[in-house]
């Protein structure tokens, strides 16, 4: 598992350009995209522009194969402070330093906005 560089610095773009939503961690399960919405927008966009909503890479999975794809940060149009923050949780208890710590700094950027 490696960190998503391209997908970090969009993650920082949408939060500059404050295409955010400020929620809490536990609205996630509401929040995250379904299946049929992700499979909608890889047809529309593909993988590339897929990807970019992810914090995570696993090379162990296939280039274009959702699995690929983890830690996701939005719903496919915007950030989501919950899912930043479950992205930064789980990468901790995976141990994915580098994952866990982009994750911290995006929750400190949006930390910063509510302030």
């Amino acid at each position: 598992m490696s960190l998503n560089l391209k997908a970090y610095e969009h993650a920082r773009r949408l939060v500059k350009e404050r295409r955010i939503v400020l929620d809490q961690r536990a609205d996630w399960d509401v929040h995250r995209p379904s299946p049929e919405k992700e499979n909608q927008f890889i047809a529309e966009h593909g993988f590339g522009e897929y990807s970019l909503w992810f914090l995570g890479v696993d090379d162990e999975h296939g280039e274009n194969t959702k699995t690929r794809f983890r830690f996701p940060y939005g719903d496919l149009e915007k950030l989501h402070k919950c899912a930043v923050l479950s992205a930064e949780i789980r990468a901790a208890q995976y141990d994915h330093e580098d994952i866990e710590n982009a994750a911290a700094h995006l929750h400190g950027m949006l930390t910063a906005l509510e302030d």
